[in-house]
């Protein structure tokens, strides 16, 4: 009996899904895309626009294997991810397998739940073209703009360059703040506060200074200080009024796409691109201990704060249970998306808010979990009772001067029990206020003065910066992680510890940039065409006449671009190393390629040394004795291998230790996740489990 056949993209949701479809079905994975343009050439009809795919390299038995079983089937159902990449993927494989994009055979779940599985097979409906051309126009738009412009780079830059619409315009986001952070000028100030205490108190209060006669002042000098310092230790103090308020603290909203990578990065030090693949696997499905392959979570590329009623109700009913009626608001919480958001989806929330993060712990690696908990909480607490709490102001007189004091203290925690919003900046705390009374004199204990200097805007991080993407309507859920990593790939920006710093490359092509393109790399004029990519979406504009509306003006920059710098060459100035050329003597550079930095013979292309960065890990090769260091793969992954390399070919995934194996002395080496363990490099059999040596999870890359 011929089954029908299913096609996600990857392995794990395939596993999820057939646990829910059952015998009928073939549920297979394509891996991802199967068509794209091709690497070396434009692939796009300059009178029409229209794009010329290829079958991508290395995905022929892939392809081969899905027409076979096209073929073979009772019919195909097409369930890659709901979004506009996902449909232009179904899109492809229609065209591969001979399908009629016009045939209801396009199935979308928001979660991969057995009721969100089984209601989608039962409504099936065609291709959404006017996804595909979204996501067409974005792709051609991109293929345009980056075969066009990075030969120009070539020339008036450096060599194997590479320009890209959306991602210049972080870069130059990125260079504008280093530039304003290095033009500021700090300006001088001066805390001042008096401690006070109580008529026969013990413990003092802060009380800071706020200027005379209720008009507000600032100290901007040590002098001034000085100066206020003694008049305040002579004064007498005196309470002029004490107010009394009670606030509400409203949870915070489920994730979208953009927030759950803000907060990761605050609370669990991940990447953008981390969370996204993290939460990838928790969408697509984990094997939960006594369940199967589980899909934990929604899908997890969205900008939508909508819930479900049955989600709600859910979770309501969770929250009554676990913490009581008094717990839960009389009326759910709707929230609204932000004006310009797509609102395809449904927020980013547990599939099933019964599945605690306890609960499926053992069955999630290290990083599973801190994602899944996180997401979890969250969602339970944004329907849960706001935090009430007091704020105090007392307002205290001493001879002209006016000091203030403030207090806050929480009367109800409501769902602060459970989970608090991560911030950008730290939270000024307060401390305990005795009970204060209008009229009371109070007994002054010493005035401090602490200098102080105004501080430039601050470089932008991981959470920071998806914000400002999010903000100035840069970009889509689905690009953030691709924007990032591209230009830090490309060399244009570099991360120095937590922070992104435009590099002297990022400044140079970012003015060349603005010289010669001053839309391409606009703010404005970038998020106007994120616009125009929605309404494509919504089938209110043609994809071919906005890519046509943008290249006209764009090949006239480029033609004035040309004849204005025909000769010149901009020079970007290379930081140099403290080691010498083997073959010439030159001071070798530091440049950055696909791979990240290393080290090359300033005098290319007589002389053509070059030479990895290689970051030691302080452990010792288990083979040879060298110095194992940590390295990169062709493919971006890291991985440590030894220093020696071709003499020794010693290499690992797992993190050496400089601990020493008690058996025979060698390296030992750390593996994270769920079978983390500590084992001989050596490999003489000794291990230990991870937990029990006390040893932290890795943080993630």
């Amino acid at each position: 009996m011929s089954k029908k056949l299913v096609i996600v993209e990857s392995p794990a949701k395939a596993k999820t899904i057939k646990k829910y479809l059952g015998e009928g079905y073939e549920v297979v994975a394509s891996m991802g895309h199967v068509r794209d343009l091709p690497e070396k050439t434009l692939a796009v009809d300059m009178k029409t626009f229209a794009p010329q795919y290829v079958d991508m390299k290395g995905k022929g038995e892939v392809i081969a294997k899905l027409r076979d079983l096209s073929k073979k089937s009772d019919g195909v159902l097409l369930a890659t991810d709901p979004d506009r990449e996902g449909e232009a993927i179904s899109w492809h494989l229609a065209n591969i397998l001979g399908l009629d994009v016009k045939d209801k055979n396009r199935i979308t779940f928001n979660e991969i739940t057995k009721n969100a599985v089984t209601e989608g097979v039962k409504n099936p409906r065609p291709i959404d073209l006017d996804l595909v051309d979204a996501q067409q126009a974005r792709r051609v738009l991109d293929r345009l703009v980056g075969y066009k412009l990075s030969p120009f780079l070539w020339k008036k830059v450096r060599k194997g360059l590479s320009a890209g619409r959306v991602q210049s315009v972080v870069a130059g986001m990125i260079v504008d703040r280093e530039r304003e952070i290095e033009a500021f000028k700090p300006s001088e100030y001066w805390n001042v506060s008096a401690f006070l205490l109580k008529e026969g108190g013990r413990r003092p209060f802060e009380a800071k200074y706020y200027g005379t006669d209720d008009k507000k002042a600032t100290v901007s000098s040590e002098a001034e200080s000085a100066e206020l310092i003694k008049e305040l230790e002579k004064a007498e103090y005196a309470v002029a009024s004490v107010e009394k308020s009670r606030k509400l603290r409203q949870p915070a909203p489920p994730f979208t796409t953009s927030t759950l990578q803000q907060d990761a990065s605050r609370k669990l030090n991940f990447t953008s691109k981390t969370t996204m693949r993290v939460a990838q696997a928790l969408y697509e499905g984990v094997d939960i201990k006594g369940h199967g392959p589980t899909g934990l979570i929604t899908y997890m590329r969205t900008d939508s704060l909508r819930i479900s009623e049955d989600a709600v109700f859910a979770v309501r009913n969770y929250i009554a249970s676990a913490y009581g009626e008094a717990a839960l608001p009389k009326s759910p919480r709707r929230y609204r998306a932000k004006s310009g958001a797509q609102d395809a989806h449904e927020a980013i929330r547990p599939s099933y808010v019964e599945f605690t993060p306890a609960d499926v712990k053992d069955s999630l690696t290290a990083e599973q979990y801190k994602l899944y908990k996180l997401i979890w909480e969250r969602f339970v607490a944004c329907q849960m009772k706001p935090c009430e709490y007091e704020c105090t102001t007392a307002v205290i007189t001493a001879g002209r001067h006016i000091l203030r004091a403030n207090d806050q203290k929480t009367v109800a925690p409501g769902f602060t029990v459970l989970y608090v919003e991560g911030t950008d900046s730290e939270d000024d705390e307060t401390g305990r206020l005795p009970e204060l009374t209008a009229g009371e004199k109070l007994v002054l204990k010493n005035v401090t003065g602490e200098q102080k200097f105004t501080q430039p805007p601050s470089r932008y991080n991981e959470a920071t910066l998806v914000k400002a993407m999010e903000e100035n309507g840069i970009g889509r859920p689905s690009t953030y992680v691709p924007i990032i990593s591209t230009i830090l790939a490309r060399g244009y920006v570099e991360k120095e510890k937590k922070n992104y710093k435009a590099t002297e490359l990022g400044n140079v092509t970012t003015d060349l940039m603005r010289k010669c393109f001053p839309d391409i790399i606009d703010v404005g004029f970038t998020a106007d065409m994120e616009k125009k990519l929605d309404s494509v979406e919504e089938g209110k504009n043609d994809w071919s006449k906005i890519v046509k509306d943008f290249y006209g003006p764009f090949e006239k920059s480029l033609e004035n671009a040309e004849d204005e710098l025909k000769g010149r060459k901009f020079k970007v100035k290379e930081e140099e190393s403290d080691e010498k050329c083997p073959n010439c003597g030159k001071t070798l550079v530091i440049r950055v390629g696909r791979f990240g930095k290393f080290l090359a013979c300033p005098g290319y292309p007589s002389c053509r040394f070059t030479k990895p960065i290689t970051l030691g890990t302080g452990a010792v090769c288990p083979k040879c004795g060298g110095d194992i260091v940590e390295k990169t793969s062709k493919r971006g992954k890291k991985f440590y291998g030894c220093a020696n390399y071709p003499k020794c070919n010693f290499a690992t995934w797992d993190v050496p230790t400089k601990d020493k194996c008690p058996n025979c002395g060698a390296v030992l080496l750390k593996k994270t996740g769920r079978d983390g363990k500590i084992y001989c490099g050596r490999e003489c059999g000794y291990t230990a489990p991870l937990r029990k040596r006390g040893q932290k999870d890795e943080k993630a890359d």
